[in-house]
């Protein structure tokens, strides 16, 4: 199931982010990068089901390698330290990061053909969306 996710996703269109951002409590000058950056996700999987997502910008390349299920601590690209988990739940590959008491998730779907990535922290909402690069 996490197969249809293999691949490099080339980054479209950002819907929102900046709420996001706000929302999770990211600095103004930290956002204005985040908001200019389209970042390339790397999504790969070895043999043990070890699941690598990168993300790949000229500002930062980040990188998370997990397993389904097991939680994990991640750094994330606004360096904030998250307990991490990441499930397969009805098709979509969600992040759960929980850091201070607060938690945000990051869902990631495949629809047409494009990888939807939901960015949620409440009520807010950012939606990411990328192609498939050939």
């Amino acid at each position: 199931m996490v197969e249809k996710f293999v691949g490099t996703w080339k980054m479209i269109a950002s819907d929102n982010f900046d709420d996001y951002m706000k929302a999770i409590g990211v600095g103004f000058a930290t956002r204005q990068v985040g908001n200019r950056t389209k970042p390339n996700l790397i999504v790969t999987m070895d043999d043990e089901g070890t699941i690598c997502l990168k993300s790949q910008s000229t500002f930062k390349t980040t990188e998370i390698k997990f397993k389904l299920n097991e939680p994990f601590d991640e750094t994330t690209a606004d360096d904030r330290k998250t307990r991490t988990v990441v499930t397969l739940e009805n098709g979509k590959l969600v992040q759960k990061q929980s850091w201070d008491g607060k938690e945000t998730n990051i869902e990631r779907e495949i629809t047409d053909g494009k990888l939807i990535a939901k960015c949620i922290m409440g009520d807010v909402i950012a939606v990411r969306t990328y192609v498939k690069e050939a």
